[in-house]
């Protein structure tokens, strides 16, 4: 597979690289923007992930941006809780060392993950315990983006898609013959130390050389409470069993969640003023715990599962403005993947070993701007092959091969703004019996259509409201067809069925954007309605000491909204004195049987900020509801309130990016969960977490 990229890359070298008096495309303000950007990002007021840089406003759809100094402060080892505390997103919170983004209630195949618009390539998606490959220490900014636009990347993007932006890949010329970006961070919590580097070097003229590596290492968590809830340490304190009667006073750290992460990578890109070509190869490597979900059967014995996950991985990126009437530039997007990770065992022996190899690939013809009217159309696939061996094996040898056509295109006609795209998608999923290789068990196939139609007016000056209406149509995932069996990294028996029809969805989202002198505020509201929803919930059996987890599909409606806003207080001498909230909440049942699993509550928070040019000051508040609205066999989740505060310090100003940033979260140690997570009732979330972030440009 990696051969058959290396040959991509070939034939994509072949292509010419003249230069012209046209601006480059990575620097133009007006050039539509490719999936990533260089060191010299836009501010969080402009997304970059689509077909050009747009303002935020001009966005249809929720948009969420982390970059620069908050990305800093909201840094953690996870990008599920690096995100956590944006609008309309939660996280799975599988303890500290796996935690997905939960977008609008939605996790795996419905809310992507993407490293530069191409998968993370790995099997986080198959399951809660699994990490996924990407490791937010490289990120430049991240981009969460709804509406027409996620089309480009997922015919099933109803909760949105995540986009980690890096700089692997080189994408202009260093002004300095050296450039080095470098961060350190320490934090309570769990004992955690972490430290990041890159460096890129121009070389005889138009190379760029790009080296990174990080290093992080942690303890186990330290909760603000006791391990167990409320309820299970009565039931555990009325047991006869004195092993069992000493969970009830399990407090303080969460057992079996150490984690030791290291990732380096290295890049080369040949850049001119039409464009660049690229390429990097990166190596990820990590030995992380996995809560224990602790029996109150004497005779069922808790298992202490640790995971270690490798990759290695290629990625090639090209872009070239061209001269050809109507297409203004052509992208090229490749990566291939091995990836492999061991489910060790509490004796050290070796449980079950997964093992998937995937390629994935993006072409995108950017049309040339006609008067009101730009777009872009291209194509994508993806291969992905899976394969389980151990014990402990829940899912069959499978393969899962995508393609698909999509295109987005856009009138701009200034107070009103129109935007419409379409996404067409072939998936062909097949898994083979252990004992039969070569003859599949099960071979299936389906065919979508997802398109996506909306539209902004501006009300006023700077301030826009926009409709968007979508019909997406979802493949099931093989680990929802072909599931059957014991899992040691959830610690559940899984079962899935393998006649699952295609999902359908209707949605419509109205925004609300806005940013003047000293005041922003977005604000989306959204209702969907789901045909043949696939859902796991517990069914109360247990298997093999297991509970049962059980796929199903179902009619499903999901409603909720999102909003955050900021206003300038005062002036005080050099600082401005700055207040900000957001509130997000999500509402999914399913029709006539009950409420979906794992729904996050309503939640707001609020926060208070100084700002000068060389020093930010900052402390918020997180309220985070109970959540009772829950399923057969599922448990209600409690509400919590969080306090934090930091302070960043420029030493050499505001345009600089070193800084030492100071923080405290948790302030008052309490006790918190998330409902989203499926052990939540067993992991709590951190306690109180002191933390020092330098962070080194250069």
């Amino acid at each position: 597979m990696l051969r058959t990229l290396l040959l991509a890359t070939a034939t994509l070298i072949a292509l010419p690289a003249h230069a012209d008096d046209r601006p480059s495309p990575a620097t133009s303000p007006d050039a539509p923007a490719t999936s990533g950007q260089d060191h010299d990002q836009p501010g969080q007021e402009v997304v970059i992930t689509g077909t050009r840089a747009r303002a935020t406003a001009d966005v249809l759809g929720g948009t969420t941006i982390l970059a620069a100094e908050e990305l800093t402060r909201e840094m953690r080892p996870t990008i599920g809780e690096t995100l956590a505390s944006q609008p309309g997103v939660s996280a799975t919170s599988f303890g500290p060392n796996a935690s997905r983004p939960v977008l609008r209630g939605f996790t795996g195949d419905r809310a992507r993950l993407l490293i530069d618009g191409i998968g993370s390539i790995d099997v986080s998606n198959t399951s809660a315990d699994h990490a996924a490959i990407i490791n937010p220490l490289t990120a430049d900014r991240i981009e969460v983006l709804r509406g027409p636009s996620a089309l480009l990347f997922s015919p099933s993007s109803i909760g949105g898609v995540v986009n980690v932006i890096d700089s692997r890949i080189p994408r202009h010329l260093p002004e300095s013959p050296l450039h080095f970006d470098g961060m350190a961070t320490y934090g309570s919590a769990s004992d955690e130390r972490s430290v990041s580097g890159a460096a890129d070097v121009p070389v005889a003229g138009k190379l760029v050389v790009h080296a990174d590596g990080s290093y992080s290492k942690t303890g186990d968590l330290r909760s603000g409470g006791y391990v167990l809830t409320p309820a299970l340490r009565a039931q555990a304190a009325a047991s006869a069993d004195p092993d069992v009667q000493a969970l009830a006073s399990l407090k303080g750290e969460v057992p079996n969640t150490a984690a030791r992460t290291w990732d380096i990578a290295g890049g080369a890109a040949i850049v001119d003023d039409r464009g660049s070509l690229g390429f990097s190869v990166s190596r990820y490597d990590s030995l992380y715990g996995v809560p224990i979900r602790y029996s109150l059967d004497p005779s069922v014995e808790a298992e202490a599962v640790q995971l270690h996950a490798k990759q290695t991985r290629l990625d090639v990126r090209g872009d070239i403005t061209t001269e050809s009437a109507g297409i203004h530039q052509i992208r090229v997007r490749l990566a291939a993947a091995d990836y492999r990770h061991s489910e060790i065992e509490d004796t050290g022996e070796v449980g079950t070993t997964f093992y998937s190899q995937g390629l994935e690939g993006r072409l995108e013809l950017v049309q040339e701007t006609h008067g009101e009217w730009e777009g872009v159309t291209g194509g994508q696939f993806s291969t992905r092959t899976t394969r389980i061996v151990g014990e402990e094996k829940f899912l069959p040898r499978n393969q899962a091969d995508q393609y698909g056509l999509f295109t987005l295109q856009s009138l701009d006609f200034g107070a009103l703004k129109a935007e419409a795209a379409l996404r067409y998608e072939h998936s062909a999923l097949r898994a083979q019996a252990d004992a039969d290789i070569g003859n599949p068990v099960y071979d299936r196939s389906f065919d979508s259509l997802s398109a996506s139609l909306g539209a902004s007016y501006a009300l006023a000056d700077h301030l826009r409201f926009g409709v968007n209406v979508s019909r997406s149509e979802r493949a099931p995932t093989p680990e929802e067809l072909f599931a059957n069996g014991p899992h040691a990294g959830t610690q559940a028996f899984e079962i899935g069925n393998p006649d699952f029809s295609t999902e359908k969805a209707w949605g419509v989202e109205t925004t609300l954007k806005g940013s003047g002198d000293g005041w922003s505020l977005s604000a989306a509201a959204y209702y969907n309605r789901f045909s043949d929803y696939i859902y796991d919930a517990p069914t109360g059996a247990t298997e093999d000491g297991l509970p049962v987890f059980q796929y199903n599909q179902a009619d499903a409606r999901y409603y909720g909204f999102e909003i955050e806003g900021s206003a300038r207080l005062a002036q005080l001498g050099s600082f401005a004195i700055n207040a900000d909230a957001l509130s997000d909440f999500v509402h999914a049942e399913l029709i006539d049987q009950g409420p979906v699993p794992r729904i996050p509550p309503l939640r707001v928070m609020g926060g208070l900020e100084a700002q000068s040019d060389a020093l930010t000051g900052r402390i918020e508040a997180e309220h985070s509801f109970k959540q009772d609205r829950v399923t057969d066999f599922e448990t209600p989740t409690s509400g919590f309130t969080l306090i934090n505060a930091s302070i960043s310090w420029k030493p050499f100003g505001a345009d600089s990016s070193t800084s030492l940033m100071l923080s405290a979260n948790n302030i008052f140690d309490v006790e918190a969960r998330r409902h989203t997570s499926v052990l939540k009732d067993y992991a709590p979330l951190a306690g109180r977490d002191l933390r020092a972030t330098l962070r080194v440009q250069l």
